[in-house]
């Protein structure tokens, strides 16, 4: 069930709780994380992610507070809520130093039980009370470490076309800071990966993809690209 709803809009400093939602393609109506090709679209947190860490209320910085335990959910997982809207869980949030703004140390202390970041599938208008099911795992699932979904992004990439490091960096959910990591990532990763990846302006007569229909593979279709075999 969902216990609250905020939304953060552009420019604000910290989400604002809301009576209702509207859930439409690219995420929550009104929210600065609004975008249709990013996998950042929601935050999910648990009720019993607050009880157990004893947080101040929206310390998380979360979307939909649900008393599910989303957190144990895996990834490629399709929520219902209420009578209309789904959503599809893509990974864990990571727990960002901004969190510390309400206690010392508590991006430590949250570690891996901030929440579950989504897309939105269906949208609908969605209230505080609302029934939250889960409809089971049907999509490619992705990995909580950023530089496995940069090498999953990386596998997407059409025969014979290349992406910009910062598209690269959105269609992995990160920030775009992270570009100047991506040579030595793709270093590591191999001759298969780097000429996958440039700089928005080295030149290349190649086509640029933009990740049409990246988070659209179901799981019987997936191929699991985070083995740890082959991943720095």
């Amino acid at each position: 069930m969902i216990a609250a709803l905020s939304i953060r809009p552009p420019g604000a400093p910290a989400p604002l709780r809301v009576e209702s939602m509207r859930l439409v393609e690219g995420g929550a109506e009104g929210d600065r994380h609004l975008d249709p090709l990013s996998p950042r679209q929601l935050l999910l947190a648990s009720s019993a992610s607050y009880a157990a860490l004893a947080l101040p209320p929206q310390a998380l910085r979360e979307n939909l507070l649900v008393e599910n335990d989303v957190e144990r959910l895996p990834s490629g997982t399709v929520l219902r809520i209420g009578a209309e809207a789904s959503v599809l869980l893509m990974f864990a949030c990571e727990a960002c130093g901004r969190l510390d703004l309400h206690g010392a140390r508590l991006a430590a202390r949250v570690g891996a039980r901030r929440g579950m970041l989504a897309r939105v599938l269906e949208g609908g208008v969605i209230h505080p009370g609302d029934a939250v099911r889960d409809l089971g795992q049907h999509f490619f699932a992705w990995s909580d470490d950023w530089r496995q979904r940069v090498a999953q992004v990386l596998d997407a990439v059409p025969a014979g076309a290349v992406i910009d490091y910062a598209q690269l960096a959105r269609l992995a959910g990160i920030q775009s800071t992270y570009c100047r990591a991506f040579p030595r990532l793709l270093r590591a990763l191999g001759p298969d990966y780097a000429q996958k990846a440039i700089a928005a302006r080295s030149p290349s007569s190649r086509p640029r993809w933009a990740g049409a229909d990246l988070f659209t593979v179901t799981d019987s279709r997936a191929v699991d690209s985070s083995s740890p075999e082959s991943r720095p």
